[in-house]
C-alpha cells in the first residue's frame, strides 16, 4: 500500500512518465507489488530549500510493515541517487519522510489493511 507523495519545484516535461517510472522503481525498491503502490507527482515552483529556488524535492513515503530506522537509511541513498540521476536533484536539496501509520488506518476495497492480513 506504498503512497509515495513526491512535491518538486522542477517543471518535468513529462509528469505522467515520471509517475510510471517512479511507481515501478518505488515498488522494486520498496519490495510491495506495483499494484498497491500509489504515486502522486507535483509540480510546484514555490518550493523553496535553504533559503533558494534552486531544484529541490520533499517525499513522503506511507507503508505499511517495512518502515524502520535501519531500511530508511538504504530508501533514503536510493531515492536521492533517483532523484539526482533523473531530474538533478542534489541530495542535499530535500526531505524524506517516512510513515507506518499501521494496517488499522490505512483502508482498501472497503476494509482495512487489518482486516485483510491481520494485526501485526
Amino acid at each position: 500500500m506504498p503512497t509515495l507523495n513526491f512535491v518538486t519545484n522542477i517543471e518535468l516535461p513529462d509528469r505522467k512518465a515520471f509517475a510510471l517510472e517512479f511507481s515501478k522503481f518505488g515498488a522494486k525498491l520498496l519490495g510491495k507489488p506495483e499494484g498497491y503502490i500509489s504515486v502522486l507527482v507535483t509540480y510546484n515552483d514555490t518550493l523553496t530549500f535553504a533559503g533558494t529556488f534552486d531544484p529541490a524535492f520533499s517525499l513522503r513515503i506511507d507503508s505499511l510493515d517495512n518502515i524502520n530506522p535501519t531500511i530508511n537509511e538504504v530508501y533514503s541513498q536510493e531515492f536521492t541517487k533517483f532523484f539526482k540521476e533523473k531530474l538533478g536533484i542534489p541530495n542535499d536539496r530535500g526531505y524524506i519522510t517516512f510513515i507506518d501509520p499501521g494496517r488499522a488506518n490505512i483502508a482498501f476495497q472497503g476494509t482495512t489493511f487489518e482486516t485483510i492480513f491481520g494485526n501485526k
